[in-house]
């Protein structure tokens, strides 16, 4: 199996090399760069399985580099940071960020939580239910393939944005709480305010209506939310 790329942006060369070192260690191929304008065209060039960026970078931050690179993939993104306002973390994850690391950081939870994402990425066999394919009055999720498909139009949803439609839809007609969306699709117990996850449900809400899907998520207000399937 080949190795995964992971491309680094980060203006700061220490930082670099100590991600770099720990990410080869444990088997990634890892390619580092000190501003998001040559990563943004490695990128274009070839596609890397994860990037992990810096917000303050001369040029392009972080943010703006993120908001440039959802346009074009669902790469998982994890952004690292000085800034450690909820602000900034809720922005982050408002532009499409899979995750959101505060410096100083430790390097092993960074290794942690890039293995976390291509696991949540590789959704494992024995963790599915039932079927690799559910289908939702004319919402199709293939758990394989990590794909929607609404009225033979295909969503183009980021790995995060994924988890979370699957996750509702495997617990169909049951309500589900912002903290446990939270634990379960982030995988961490998050300090996040959650309405992160108010944040990307709009997203998804409305790359459905854009699809003039008939699937509703439905807000519970003060708790969470919830796929039915009453229309069907």
């Amino acid at each position: 199996m080949p190795k995964k790329l992971i491309y680094i942006a980060d203006d700061e060369i220490k930082i670099q090399k100590l991600i770099e070192m720990f990410l080869v260690k444990e088997g990634y191929e890892v390619i580092t760069y000190s501003n998001g304008e040559d990563l943004l065209e490695a990128f274009k060039e070839k596609r890397a399985d994860m990037l992990i960026l810096d917000i303050m970078m001369p040029g392009i931050d972080g943010l703006a580099l993120c908001a440039e690179l959802r346009k074009i993939s669902n790469v998982p993104i994890i952004i690292i940071s000085a800034k450690d306002s909820e602000t900034d973390k809720i922005a982050g994850l408002m532009l499409g960020s899979d995750d959101y690391m505060t410096k100083p950081f430790s390097p092993v939870e960074l290794v942690l939580r890039v293995k976390k994402i291509f696991r949540l990425i590789d959704v494992k066999t024995e963790e599915r239910k039932d079927s690799n394919l559910l289908k939702i009055l004319d919402v199709n999720i293939n758990i394989d393939s990590k794909t929607v498909y609404c009225n033979g139009k295909k969503l183009k949803f980021t790995p995060i944005e994924f988890n979370l439609l699957l996750y509702l839809a495997q617990n169909l007609n049951k309500g589900v709480s912002r903290e446990e969306l939270l634990n379960k699709i982030w995988g961490f117990n998050s300090d996040v305010d959650t309405r992160a996850t108010d944040d990307m449900m709009k997203r998804i809400r409305r790359k459905l209506a854009e699809a003039d899907s008939s699937l509703k998520i439905e807000t519970l207000w003060g708790f969470g939310f919830m796929i039915s399937d009453e229309n069907r």
